[in-house]
């Protein structure tokens, strides 16, 4: 699996994230380098289109990559939603993962970088889920429920609940969790 960063990232918290991501998912977690996802702005929204860069990503996407998750700070939407804090393939091989509204000062509070490093991987948790064919799940502190707050997120616990993890260890050659 590889975790990638675009230009603006902060490394620092990538390296955290991809760490986390190997332990819980048992699997080896290589680094590289996205670039700019400029391509996808949309000047109407001031925000970035998560659907032209998983594409890029597809194009992108290592030979020898199981799957290939993104990082970036771009504010990320889909045209039915107003933002979101990340997208992948269900049961594909790409997602992106978006930190912007991740951080406290986004809602101009003060910076905690504890709580958005917390926050960075629930969401990476979850959108890894996806690639590995999990849906959204019913239990609310399982890390493949639905948010679309960050309190949502917040309540969330760091990992699958059990029946997500079951499906996750069924899954071929999937994770080891």
């Amino acid at each position: 699996m590889y975790v990638g960063a675009t230009e603006e990232v902060d490394r620092e918290a990538v390296a955290a994230l991809s760490q986390r991501v190997e332990t819980e998912f048992g699997l080896p977690v290589r680094g590289m380098e996205i670039g700019s996802v400029d391509f996808a702005y949309d000047a109407g929204r001031g925000q970035y289109s998560s659907i032209p860069v998983l594409e890029m990503l597809l194009g992108r996407c290592p030979a020898d990559a199981a799957k290939l998750l993104a990082v970036t700070d771009r504010d990320l939407f889909i045209p039915v939603l107003t933002f979101v804090f990340g997208q992948a393939q269900l049961g594909g091989s790409v997602g992106v993962v978006s930190l912007a509204r991740l951080r406290q000062e986004f809602y101009g509070l003060a910076a905690n970088r504890e709580i958005f490093l917390e926050r960075a991987y629930k969401e990476a948790l979850h959108e890894t889920g996806h690639l590995f064919g999990l849906v959204h799940c019913a239990e609310r502190r399982c890390a493949m429920s639905l948010a679309t707050t960050v309190r949502q997120i917040d309540l969330k616990d760091d990992a699958f609940c059990a029946s997500c993890a079951a499906r996750l260890r069924r899954h071929p050659g999937g994770p080891n969790v």
